[in-house]
């Protein structure tokens, strides 16, 4: 498997960073460039999730709770824009923003929790680069320097902690779960696993970059995997080499030991 996918790294034009993981404890199947930071494009629509359902937990209120949205909040790449809502429940929101990476219903909860609460809960659960400075479609603000950061590091991190469901009560760590699962997204890491493969995972994309991480659930064991690519100059080649990394991954991981079995 590493030497394979070593081999891709190599013939790449595009800088890789990258790793798959024991989800139960800190062994690394691979990794490369896990501390580098880069842009985190959607993923941080992750970590919001996280800090969303922390904050009601923590003071006892409703998924139901109804929020406003204003006319100025509609952006692209958002079925809240589509459908021209002006009120939702934080639950809607929530799926939305994970399932369909929709950025009118992000910027709707960054507003609801502000930036400054977002990134202390980041630095609480032991994210070290997972930053967030804007809102999404702010190119105003991007064009003054501040982005959203994370990094393979703090992903891997992440989507163990999210596994291991110690982050939240077990209705939330499930609900975590159970909405990662309804990704609709499937154009990296899924591309071409023939296998009807249940996975728990978050792509991100902009111009330079294209990434997807999550969990991969398997009867021959679970595991881990985030490929995260910069210096992009066609997407849909970048997706396709997260799919053929991840397809090397799980014929290592799954298939052949399956075969073992």
């Amino acid at each position: 498997m590493e030497r394979t996918i070593k081999q891709m790294l190599q013939e790449t034009p595009y800088k890789v960073h990258m790793f798959v993981k024991e989800p139960k404890t800190e062994q690394f199947f691979m990794n490369e460039r896990l501390e580098e930071v880069f842009q985190s494009a959607s993923l941080i629509k992750v970590p919001i999730l996280l800090a969303v359902l922390n904050y009601l937990e923590s003071n006892n209120k409703s998924l139901e709770q109804e929020m406003k949205i204003a006319l100025e909040e509609w952006v692209d790449f958002s079925v809240i824009s589509e459908q021209r809502l002006e009120q939702s429940t934080i639950y809607e929101l929530l799926v939305w923003m994970i399932i369909t990476s929709d950025n009118t219903a992000t910027n709707v909860l960054i507003d609801f929790l502000g930036m400054d609460v977002l990134n202390q809960y980041f630095r609480e659960i032991g994210l070290l680069h997972t930053n967030i400075q804007r809102k999404m479609m702010d190119v105003e603000r991007l064009a003054k320097g501040f982005d959203n950061t994370t990094s393979a590091r703090d992903m891997a991190h992440l989507f163990s902690r999210i596994y291991r469901r110690d982050l939240l009560s077990p209705a939330f760590s499930e609900l975590t779960l159970d909405i990662l699962s309804r990704q609709r997204v499937h154009e990296s890491l899924k591309r071409y696993l023939v296998d009807d493969v249940k996975l728990a995972h978050k792509t991100g994309g902009l111009d330079t970059v294209d990434h997807d991480v999550g969990i991969v659930y398997s009867s021959s064991g679970d595991y881990l995997i985030g490929v995260f690519i910069t210096e992009v100059m066609n997407n849909d080649q970048a997706r396709q080499l997260i799919g053929r990394i991840s397809k090397v991954v799980y014929d290592d991981l799954v298939k052949r030991k399956g075969m073992i079995k």
